[in-house]
């Protein structure tokens, strides 16, 4: 069974404040009366995790939904008038707070991590049991400075949960702390196999795997050798070398117990035992019992943010996976209906770009992650209708991955989500959608092992359940694997960028054959154009302007993002 975060006490973190960085009392508890119990410990923590969810409820504001719209292997899609999700394609904007509620949502969980870590000795619990509580702290912060870094770059550096009114920190000094957090998380979390850790809680083994991540992304982006490690400067500087980074992921590897799944489709919600006996693309694992795996029973799973059936209006509607609802297709008599069974309804998010599909074919042809990966509308379904509900950048690609997933009850009724015959509730095709969000998978452990030792052996892992020949390593290599075996779960926008090849990737966008509306068109740019906006960008996303509003003029705006960013749509 998914186990769900619980909500309790999330409200009682914070202390009064009203100012810079949204810091403010929620309740009349604050650190003096809070926490004392071991139970309030747990409430504690629980609030930090609590935070993830806030940023799912607005997921078009998000850090994964950007990087899965920016980069080159998606469009913006969506209706006419969802100029939102067209900006983020085209590095551009469409307003001035257009990621506020992730940046609200990321600095909400930075503070509440700071106030526990300020104020959990003052708990009456054991050591083991603070050390784990401190150290999924730290790894929760490590892990919100990594998004906001990845998506603004220089961001404030707040570390009290004092007021707070600072401007954006040099890139060292954020990397820095995120790799001291995440230093701290792996010395201070069990080495408790994966499996004895409640799923969707940090671990060791995500420590260490989401410090290879940030070096890489470090090393790469800002060209260094090293990360760096704390916030000192001159004699008290340190780092973080690539041979303890591989030597952390060696240990992941080899004592967390995760492991590859036997087959690629069964971590994706297409194979739910609920569908799969009636889709006959994989009904072959219904018949072998090899359904989706979802939650502790997923051994791929280092990280998620967990979903459940339990969101509603009334309280966080991020307690449901609100990216599988932007990424379905977009409503008509046929889109999402039994014509384009499983496939269900949705906004129509990130259309998948054709070149991928082609360039996969060509570069792999019997891998079949593709099809496991992409839906083609022209033989994967009865009938598909472009232009639905004004639908546009449309190619007839969508991915597999996050995608509403429809079942039938036992009266041949089809149901608008397989988890409401999951979990017996109500059907809701907007709050049904139960999918984890895969933050951290084994296989891009494997890869990351791979591009740090510069050998074959992880790629050659992750190749085999693909059921392809194993190859020799080349950084060419590892490049086509990270994107055929991660394609759209959020990385490869930090890899083209890492690697130096987003200019001239983003460039070749111009002229894919799309559909707008229904009509023939090609893609085209807008504003400056993909490459001029990212090399004017960095493809940094701009800071919200209420908050440089706020810190009245200390915290500035990212370079690019002036008035020619604005979006005006097709």
């Amino acid at each position: 069974m998914k186990k769900t975060i619980y909500l309790a006490a999330i409200a009682l973190l914070c202390m009064s404040c009203e100012s810079f960085l949204d810091t403010e009392n929620l309740t009349k508890k604050d650190t003096t009366t809070f926490p004392v119990a071991e139970t309030d410990a747990d409430q504690m923590v629980t609030g930090v995790y609590a935070t993830l969810s806030m940023a799912v409820s607005s997921p078009q504001t998000s850090y994964f939904y950007a990087a899965e719209l920016a980069s080159d292997e998606r469009f913006g899609g969506g209706g006419h008038n969802d100029k939102a999700f067209t900006s983020l394609d085209h590095l551009m904007t469409v307003g001035p707070d257009a990621h506020r509620p992730f940046w609200e949502a990321r600095y909400k969980g930075i503070f509440r991590a700071n106030t526990a870590l300020s104020t959990l000795d003052n708990c009456e619990a054991g050591e083991a049991l603070l050390n784990r509580y401190k150290g999924e702290s730290h790894f929760l912060r490590a892990f919100f400075y990594h998004e906001l870094a990845e998506m603004f770059g220089e961001v404030p550096l707040v570390l009290t949960t004092l007021p707070a009114n600072q401007p954006r920190a040099a890139a060292d000094l954020i990397y820095g702390q995120i790799a001291y957090d995440l230093k701290q998380a792996i010395n201070l979390l069990p080495a408790d196999r994966y499996n004895n850790v409640e799923s969707g809680h940090a671990t060791k083994w995500a420590a260490e795997a989401l410090m290879a991540r940030v070096f890489l992304f470090y090393t790469g982006f800002y060209g260094k050798t090293e990360l760096p490690l704390g916030n000192g400067e001159g004699e008290n500087a340190s780092s973080v070398s690539k041979s303890e980074v591989t030597s952390w992921i060696d240990d992941c590897i080899n004592n967390s117990g995760h492991k590859l799944l036997d087959d690629f489709r069964s971590l994706w919600p297409y194979s739910n035992p609920y569908t799969a006996a009636e889709y006959d693309y994989v009904k072959d694992l219904y018949d072998s019992g090899q359904t989706w795996k979802d939650g502790s029973e997923n051994t791929e799973h280092v990280f998620v943010v967990k979903a459940s059936n339990m969101a509603n209006w009334g309280t966080i509607i991020g307690f449901s996976n609100q990216y599988v609802l932007h990424f379905g297709l977009r409503g008509s008599s046929s889109n999402g209906n039994e014509d384009t069974f499983p496939f269900g309804r949705g906004w129509g998010a990130g259309p998948v770009n054709s070149t991928l599909w082609t360039e996969w074919g060509q570069a792999e042809p019997e891998d079949m992650r593709c099809k496991a990966s992409i839906l083609n509308v022209d033989t994967d379904v009865t009938k598909f209708e472009y232009g639905a509900d004004n639908q546009i950048e449309e190619t007839g690609f969508w991915q597999k991955k996050y995608i509403s997933i429809r079942a039938h009850d036992p009266e041949g009724n089809l149901r608008t989500s397989f988890s409401s015959l999951m979990w017996k509730n109500n059907d809701d095709f907007q709050l049904r959608q139960v999918q984890d969000l895969i933050v951290i998978r084994f296989a891009d452990v494997l890869l990351m092992q791979s591009e740090l030792k510069e050998n074959a052996e992880g790629l050659n892992k992750v190749r085999a359940r693909a059921k392809l020949p194993s190859a020799v390593y080349s950084l060419e290599t590892l490049k086509k694997e990270r994107r055929f075996e991660l394609a759209f779960e959020g990385r490869r926008w930090a890899d083209i960028r890492r690697w130096g090849d987003a200019p001239a990737l983003l460039g070749k966008q111009v002229g894919v054959d799309i559909y707008n509306r229904g009509v023939r068109d090609k893609m085209k740019n807008f504003g400056t154009g993909y490459t001029a906006r990212y090399n004017e960008t960095q493809g940094f996303f701009p800071i919200p302007q209420s908050e440089i509003d706020l810190s009245d003029g200390v915290l500035q705006q990212s370079p690019g993002w002036g008035t020619e960013a604005q979006f005006q749509g097709w």
